[in-house]
Protein backbone atom coordinates (compact mmCIF):
# COMPACT_ATOMS: atom_id res chain seq x y z
CA UNK A 1 0.00 0.00 0.00
CA UNK A 2 0.91 3.82 -0.44
CA UNK A 3 1.44 5.75 2.45
CA UNK A 4 0.72 9.37 3.26
CA UNK A 5 4.01 10.53 5.15
CA UNK A 6 2.56 14.24 4.44
CA UNK A 7 -0.29 13.47 7.12
CA UNK A 8 -0.13 15.93 10.32
CA UNK A 9 -1.52 13.50 12.45
CA UNK A 10 -2.56 15.20 15.95
CA UNK A 11 -0.45 13.96 19.20
CA UNK A 12 -0.99 16.51 21.37
CA UNK A 13 -3.17 14.51 24.51
CA UNK A 14 -1.53 11.01 23.50
CA UNK A 15 0.86 11.31 26.52
CA UNK A 16 3.85 11.94 24.19
CA UNK A 17 7.23 13.39 25.80
CA UNK A 18 7.50 15.81 22.58
CA UNK A 19 4.27 17.29 22.20
CA UNK A 20 2.71 16.70 25.70
CA UNK A 21 6.00 17.14 27.42
CA UNK A 22 6.24 20.74 27.91
CA UNK A 23 6.38 21.04 31.55
CA UNK A 24 9.02 18.42 31.89
CA UNK A 25 10.82 19.84 29.03
CA UNK A 26 11.47 22.78 30.89
CA UNK A 27 12.36 21.49 34.10
CA UNK A 28 15.14 19.29 32.53
CA UNK A 29 16.14 22.39 31.27
CA UNK A 30 15.46 21.73 27.45
CA UNK A 31 13.93 24.91 26.81
CA UNK A 32 12.58 28.07 28.22
CA UNK A 33 9.39 28.18 26.11
CA UNK A 34 7.15 25.51 25.36
CA UNK A 35 3.61 26.48 24.39
CA UNK A 36 0.79 25.50 21.46
CA UNK A 37 2.81 26.74 18.83
CA UNK A 38 5.86 24.97 19.18
CA UNK A 39 7.57 22.81 17.14
CA UNK A 40 9.40 19.97 19.02
CA UNK A 41 11.93 18.40 16.71
CA UNK A 42 14.17 17.62 19.43
CA UNK A 43 14.17 13.54 19.77
CA UNK A 44 14.34 10.59 17.82
CA UNK A 45 11.06 9.98 17.37
CA UNK A 46 8.46 9.82 14.48
CA UNK A 47 5.29 12.01 13.60
CA UNK A 48 4.47 9.78 11.18
CA UNK A 49 2.03 6.61 11.08
CA UNK A 50 3.69 2.97 11.31
CA UNK A 51 3.31 0.13 8.86
CA UNK A 52 -0.50 -1.19 8.20
CA UNK A 53 0.59 -4.91 9.34
CA UNK A 54 1.79 -3.23 12.85
CA UNK A 55 -1.75 -1.54 13.47
CA UNK A 56 -3.75 -4.49 12.66
CA UNK A 57 -0.82 -6.95 14.44
CA UNK A 58 -1.68 -4.52 17.66
CA UNK A 59 -5.72 -4.90 16.96
CA UNK A 60 -5.51 -8.09 17.12
CA UNK A 61 -3.59 -8.43 20.50
CA UNK A 62 -6.16 -5.73 22.11
CA UNK A 63 -9.09 -7.82 20.69
CA UNK A 64 -7.87 -11.12 22.45
CA UNK A 65 -8.50 -8.87 25.53
CA UNK A 66 -6.36 -10.34 27.87
CA UNK A 67 -2.91 -9.01 28.34
CA UNK A 68 -1.14 -11.63 31.16
CA UNK A 69 2.61 -12.48 31.29
CA UNK A 70 4.08 -13.29 28.00
CA UNK A 71 6.47 -15.36 26.45
CA UNK A 72 9.01 -15.43 23.82
CA UNK A 73 7.55 -17.47 20.90
CA UNK A 74 9.60 -19.37 18.30
CA UNK A 75 8.30 -16.50 15.72
CA UNK A 76 10.03 -13.41 17.98
CA UNK A 77 13.11 -15.10 17.18
CA UNK A 78 12.36 -16.42 13.88
CA UNK A 79 11.30 -12.93 12.68
CA UNK A 80 14.69 -11.53 14.23
CA UNK A 81 16.62 -13.83 12.29
CA UNK A 82 14.63 -13.32 9.05
CA UNK A 83 15.07 -9.80 8.91
CA UNK A 84 18.55 -9.77 9.63
CA UNK A 85 19.70 -12.46 7.24
CA UNK A 86 17.46 -10.84 4.70
CA UNK A 87 18.48 -7.28 4.92
CA UNK A 88 22.14 -7.19 6.35
CA UNK A 89 23.27 -10.80 5.54
CA UNK A 90 23.93 -11.89 9.07
CA UNK A 91 23.25 -15.21 10.54
CA UNK A 92 21.94 -14.97 14.15
CA UNK A 93 21.73 -18.08 16.05
CA UNK A 94 18.63 -18.04 18.43
CA UNK A 95 20.55 -18.27 21.80
CA UNK A 96 22.71 -15.59 20.78
CA UNK A 97 19.57 -12.99 21.19
CA UNK A 98 18.53 -11.75 24.64
CA UNK A 99 15.81 -9.09 25.69
CA UNK A 100 15.89 -5.47 26.86
CA UNK A 101 13.23 -3.17 27.52
CA UNK A 102 15.48 -0.28 26.25
CA UNK A 103 18.43 0.20 24.45
CA UNK A 104 19.82 2.59 27.36
CA UNK A 105 18.81 0.14 29.91
CA UNK A 106 20.92 -2.23 28.01
CA UNK A 107 23.85 0.22 27.31
CA UNK A 108 23.82 0.96 31.52
CA UNK A 109 23.49 -3.39 32.17
CA UNK A 110 26.59 -3.81 30.00
CA UNK A 111 28.64 -1.29 31.58
CA UNK A 112 28.02 -2.27 35.10
CA UNK A 113 28.09 -6.14 34.37
CA UNK A 114 31.65 -5.83 32.10
CA UNK A 115 33.64 -3.56 33.42
CA UNK A 116 34.56 -2.17 37.02
CA UNK A 117 34.10 1.17 38.80
CA UNK A 118 37.26 3.36 37.65
CA UNK A 119 37.58 1.47 34.45
CA UNK A 120 38.05 3.62 31.15
CA UNK A 121 35.58 3.60 28.69
CA UNK A 122 35.84 5.05 25.19
CA UNK A 123 33.13 6.82 23.55
CA UNK A 124 33.44 9.24 20.19
CA UNK A 125 32.14 12.71 20.77
CA UNK A 126 30.00 14.16 19.68
CA UNK A 127 27.64 11.66 20.81
CA UNK A 128 24.29 10.33 22.12
CA UNK A 129 24.21 12.19 25.43
CA UNK A 130 23.45 9.07 27.65
CA UNK A 131 26.57 6.93 26.49
CA UNK A 132 28.37 9.76 28.88
CA UNK A 133 25.93 9.44 32.08
CA UNK A 134 26.04 5.21 31.36
CA UNK A 135 29.57 5.70 32.10
CA UNK A 136 29.92 8.54 34.39
CA UNK A 137 26.46 7.38 37.11
CA UNK A 138 28.04 3.83 37.23
CA UNK A 139 31.59 5.52 38.24
CA UNK A 140 33.80 4.86 35.34
CA UNK A 141 35.95 7.33 33.59
CA UNK A 142 34.71 8.87 29.94
CA UNK A 143 38.14 8.15 26.98
CA UNK A 144 36.98 10.41 24.82
CA UNK A 145 37.91 9.60 21.19
CA UNK A 146 36.57 12.85 18.94
CA UNK A 147 35.78 12.16 15.86
CA UNK A 148 36.89 15.07 13.67
CA UNK A 149 35.23 17.40 10.93
CA UNK A 150 36.96 18.36 7.72
CA UNK A 151 36.14 21.27 5.69
CA UNK A 152 32.99 19.67 4.42
CA UNK A 153 31.73 18.92 7.63
CA UNK A 154 32.37 15.02 7.24
CA UNK A 155 33.32 13.20 10.61
CA UNK A 156 36.14 10.81 10.58
CA UNK A 157 37.78 8.70 13.06
CA UNK A 158 41.29 9.58 15.07
CA UNK A 159 43.09 6.45 14.76
CA UNK A 160 45.82 7.42 16.39
CA UNK A 161 44.25 8.71 19.10
CA UNK A 162 41.36 5.49 19.70
CA UNK A 163 44.48 3.19 19.53
CA UNK A 164 46.36 5.54 22.62
CA UNK A 165 43.11 5.36 24.67
CA UNK A 166 42.48 1.62 24.11
CA UNK A 167 46.34 0.55 25.29
CA UNK A 168 45.87 2.41 28.56
CA UNK A 169 45.61 -0.08 31.00
CA UNK A 170 42.64 1.17 32.63
CA UNK A 171 40.36 0.58 29.53
CA UNK A 172 38.32 -2.35 29.49
CA UNK A 173 35.36 -1.26 26.92
CA UNK A 174 34.67 0.51 23.88
CA UNK A 175 30.72 1.95 22.98
CA UNK A 176 30.09 2.16 19.55
CA UNK A 177 27.54 4.35 17.53
CA UNK A 178 26.63 3.35 14.26
CA UNK A 179 25.05 4.52 12.39
CA UNK A 180 26.71 7.86 14.36
CA UNK A 181 24.25 9.88 16.65
CA UNK A 182 24.18 12.66 15.99
CA UNK A 183 27.15 13.25 13.22
CA UNK A 184 25.49 10.29 10.65
CA UNK A 185 28.29 8.87 9.90
CA UNK A 186 27.69 4.86 8.39
CA UNK A 187 31.64 3.53 9.54
CA UNK A 188 32.87 1.33 6.49
CA UNK A 189 34.37 -2.06 6.95
CA UNK A 190 37.27 -1.25 6.69
CA UNK A 191 36.70 1.14 10.17
CA UNK A 192 34.90 -1.19 11.82
CA UNK A 193 37.64 -4.05 10.85
CA UNK A 194 40.08 -1.33 12.80
CA UNK A 195 38.53 -0.44 15.53
CA UNK A 196 37.47 -4.22 16.08
CA UNK A 197 41.42 -5.17 15.79
CA UNK A 198 42.48 -2.47 18.21
CA UNK A 199 40.33 -3.68 20.49
CA UNK A 200 40.83 -7.04 20.46
CA UNK A 201 44.69 -6.18 20.45
CA UNK A 202 44.21 -4.59 23.84
CA UNK A 203 41.46 -6.39 25.44
CA UNK A 204 38.81 -4.00 25.11
CA UNK A 205 35.08 -4.76 24.87
CA UNK A 206 33.11 -3.28 22.10
CA UNK A 207 29.35 -2.74 22.42
CA UNK A 208 27.53 -1.64 19.55
CA UNK A 209 24.97 0.35 19.37
CA UNK A 210 22.91 -0.50 15.73
CA UNK A 211 19.19 0.83 16.65
CA UNK A 212 19.92 3.34 13.40
CA UNK A 213 21.01 0.52 11.36
CA UNK A 214 18.20 0.50 8.69
CA UNK A 215 17.96 4.06 8.72
CA UNK A 216 20.51 4.70 5.74
CA UNK A 217 20.66 6.48 2.48
CA UNK A 218 20.09 4.76 -0.78
CA UNK A 219 23.65 4.97 -1.65
CA UNK A 220 24.62 3.36 1.54
CA UNK A 221 25.29 -0.15 3.29
CA UNK A 222 25.32 -0.82 6.92
CA UNK A 223 27.59 -3.30 7.74
CA UNK A 224 26.82 -5.03 11.44
CA UNK A 225 30.50 -4.96 13.41
CA UNK A 226 30.17 -7.72 14.37
CA UNK A 227 29.78 -9.57 10.85
CA UNK A 228 32.63 -7.15 9.81
CA UNK A 229 35.23 -8.22 11.97
CA UNK A 230 36.71 -12.04 13.10
CA UNK A 231 36.53 -10.62 16.77
CA UNK A 232 32.67 -11.33 16.72
CA UNK A 233 33.19 -13.16 20.19
CA UNK A 234 34.01 -9.58 21.80
CA UNK A 235 31.27 -7.88 20.81
CA UNK A 236 27.56 -6.71 22.34
CA UNK A 237 25.30 -5.71 19.77
CA UNK A 238 22.28 -3.33 20.31
CA UNK A 239 19.36 -4.21 18.20
CA UNK A 240 15.97 -2.23 18.09
CA UNK A 241 12.10 -1.80 16.18
CA UNK A 242 12.32 1.14 17.97
CA UNK A 243 13.66 3.50 15.69
CA UNK A 244 13.08 1.68 12.45
CA UNK A 245 9.53 1.43 12.69
CA UNK A 246 8.64 4.20 15.36
CA UNK A 247 7.76 2.09 17.98
CA UNK A 248 9.56 3.33 21.08
CA UNK A 249 6.68 3.19 23.36
CA UNK A 250 6.66 -0.61 22.86
CA UNK A 251 10.20 -1.15 24.71
CA UNK A 252 11.71 -3.55 22.57
CA UNK A 253 15.79 -3.79 22.11
CA UNK A 254 17.40 -6.96 21.27
CA UNK A 255 20.96 -7.53 22.41
CA UNK A 256 22.92 -10.24 20.48
CA UNK A 257 25.95 -11.50 22.42
CA UNK A 258 27.53 -14.92 20.76
CA UNK A 259 30.19 -14.85 23.31
CA UNK A 260 28.37 -17.90 26.00
CA UNK A 261 30.59 -16.52 28.69
CA UNK A 262 29.41 -12.91 28.00
CA UNK A 263 25.90 -13.64 27.38
CA UNK A 264 25.80 -15.10 30.75
CA UNK A 265 27.10 -12.47 32.82
CA UNK A 266 25.43 -10.01 30.81
CA UNK A 267 22.22 -11.67 31.49
CA UNK A 268 22.34 -12.05 35.16
CA UNK A 269 23.01 -8.60 35.60
CA UNK A 270 20.43 -7.60 33.78
CA UNK A 271 17.62 -10.08 35.46
CA UNK A 272 14.32 -11.16 34.29
CA UNK A 273 12.45 -9.21 31.78
CA UNK A 274 9.04 -10.49 30.30
CA UNK A 275 8.36 -8.38 27.26
CA UNK A 276 3.99 -7.00 26.44
CA UNK A 277 2.31 -9.21 24.24
CA UNK A 278 2.04 -5.96 22.13
CA UNK A 279 6.29 -5.94 22.11
CA UNK A 280 5.59 -9.38 20.67
CA UNK A 281 2.78 -9.03 18.31
CA UNK A 282 4.48 -5.75 16.86
CA UNK A 283 8.08 -7.18 16.17
CA UNK A 284 7.46 -10.17 14.16
CA UNK A 285 4.76 -7.59 12.30
CA UNK A 286 7.45 -5.45 11.07
CA UNK A 287 10.20 -7.93 10.82
CA UNK A 288 8.04 -9.99 8.72
CA UNK A 289 5.94 -7.37 6.94
CA UNK A 290 6.99 -4.05 7.40
CA UNK A 291 9.87 -3.76 4.64
CA UNK A 292 7.47 -2.49 1.96
CA UNK A 293 6.88 0.24 5.06
CA UNK A 294 10.53 1.08 5.00
CA UNK A 295 11.55 1.49 1.80
CA UNK A 296 8.59 4.15 1.16
CA UNK A 297 9.62 5.82 4.53
CA UNK A 298 13.40 5.74 3.30
CA UNK A 299 12.58 7.66 0.40
CA UNK A 300 10.40 10.44 2.25
CA UNK A 301 13.25 10.90 4.51
CA UNK A 302 15.71 11.26 1.83
CA UNK A 303 13.60 13.58 0.03
CA UNK A 304 13.29 15.80 3.24
CA UNK A 305 17.18 15.90 4.00
CA UNK A 306 17.58 16.92 0.57
CA UNK A 307 14.95 20.15 1.04
CA UNK A 308 16.33 20.99 4.17
CA UNK A 309 20.18 21.18 2.30
CA UNK A 310 18.56 23.25 -0.64
CA UNK A 311 16.72 25.69 1.65
CA UNK A 312 19.56 26.07 3.96
CA UNK A 313 21.95 27.08 0.91
CA UNK A 314 19.60 29.46 -0.06
CA UNK A 315 18.43 31.09 2.67
CA UNK A 316 20.81 29.94 5.43
CA UNK A 317 24.33 29.73 3.63
CA UNK A 318 26.13 29.95 6.76
CA UNK A 319 24.62 26.66 8.09
CA UNK A 320 27.12 23.75 7.78
CA UNK A 321 25.00 20.53 7.13
CA UNK A 322 25.55 18.11 4.88
CA UNK A 323 23.06 14.70 3.96
CA UNK A 324 23.63 12.40 6.64
CA UNK A 325 24.84 8.67 5.40
CA UNK A 326 22.76 6.88 7.96
CA UNK A 327 20.00 7.98 10.75
CA UNK A 328 16.91 10.47 10.57
CA UNK A 329 19.24 13.22 12.55
CA UNK A 330 20.60 16.27 10.89
CA UNK A 331 23.78 18.15 12.18
CA UNK A 332 23.91 21.49 11.67
CA UNK A 333 26.84 24.36 12.65
CA UNK A 334 26.30 27.53 12.99
CA UNK A 335 29.21 28.76 14.17
CA UNK A 336 29.82 30.82 10.94
CA UNK A 337 27.51 33.12 12.63
CA UNK A 338 29.56 34.51 15.01
CA UNK A 339 27.21 33.61 17.51
CA UNK A 340 27.30 32.34 20.97
CA UNK A 341 25.76 28.54 21.95
CA UNK A 342 23.11 30.29 24.14
CA UNK A 343 22.40 33.46 21.46
CA UNK A 344 21.92 30.53 18.97
CA UNK A 345 19.75 28.96 21.10
CA UNK A 346 17.84 32.05 21.87
CA UNK A 347 17.43 32.64 18.14
CA UNK A 348 15.93 29.01 17.75
CA UNK A 349 14.24 27.76 20.72
CA UNK A 350 12.80 31.34 22.19
CA UNK A 351 12.19 33.28 18.98
CA UNK A 352 11.31 30.75 16.48
CA UNK A 353 9.24 28.68 18.81
CA UNK A 354 11.07 25.21 17.80
CA UNK A 355 12.80 22.92 19.75
CA UNK A 356 15.49 21.31 18.71
CA UNK A 357 18.88 19.89 20.80
CA UNK A 358 21.62 22.35 21.75
CA UNK A 359 25.29 20.21 20.57
CA UNK A 360 26.56 20.49 23.93
CA UNK A 361 24.55 18.64 25.10
CA UNK A 362 26.68 16.05 22.91
CA UNK A 363 30.11 17.46 24.08
CA UNK A 364 31.60 20.16 24.15
CA UNK A 365 32.75 19.60 20.39
CA UNK A 366 29.11 20.43 19.46
CA UNK A 367 29.57 23.96 21.50
CA UNK A 368 27.77 25.54 18.16
CA UNK A 369 25.87 23.04 16.83
CA UNK A 370 22.32 21.91 16.71
CA UNK A 371 20.66 18.26 16.12
CA UNK A 372 17.01 18.22 14.28
CA UNK A 373 15.29 14.92 14.01
CA UNK A 374 13.44 15.42 10.77
CA UNK A 375 11.04 12.45 10.31
CA UNK A 376 8.21 14.54 10.65
CA UNK A 377 5.57 15.72 7.82
CA UNK A 378 7.48 17.50 5.57
CA UNK A 379 5.31 20.87 5.71
CA UNK A 380 6.02 20.53 9.52
CA UNK A 381 9.37 20.61 9.05
CA UNK A 382 9.34 23.19 6.03
CA UNK A 383 7.58 25.55 8.44
CA UNK A 384 10.32 25.33 11.36
CA UNK A 385 12.91 25.96 8.68
CA UNK A 386 11.28 29.07 7.95
CA UNK A 387 10.86 30.36 11.15
CA UNK A 388 14.35 29.56 11.59
CA UNK A 389 15.53 31.54 8.78
CA UNK A 390 13.56 34.20 9.58
CA UNK A 391 15.52 34.63 13.24
CA UNK A 392 18.81 34.39 11.80
CA UNK A 393 18.17 36.87 8.42
CA UNK A 394 19.08 40.19 10.63
CA UNK A 395 22.94 38.26 11.72
CA UNK A 396 25.67 39.22 9.05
Amino acid sequence: MKYNFDEIVNRRGTYSIKWDGGELLKQIGLTDRYDEETIPLFTADMDLPVPQPLIEALHKTVDHRIFGYTIFPKEYFEAIQHWFKKRHDWDIPQEDISFSPGTVHALNVAVKALTNPGDGIIIQRPVYPPFTSAIEANGRKVMNNALKANSDGYFQIDFEDFEEKAKDETTKMFILCNPHNPTGRVFTKEELNKLADICAKHDVLIVADEIHGDLVRRNQTFIPIAKATDHGERIITFTAINKTFNVAGLHCTNVIISNPELRKTYNTVMGMHLPSPFTVSALIAVYNEGEEWLEQLKDYIDGTMEWAVQFLAEKMPKVKVRIPEGTYIMWMDFSEYGLSPDEIHDRIYNKANVLLEDGKMFGEEGLQWQRICIPSPRPLIQEAFERIAREFKDVR
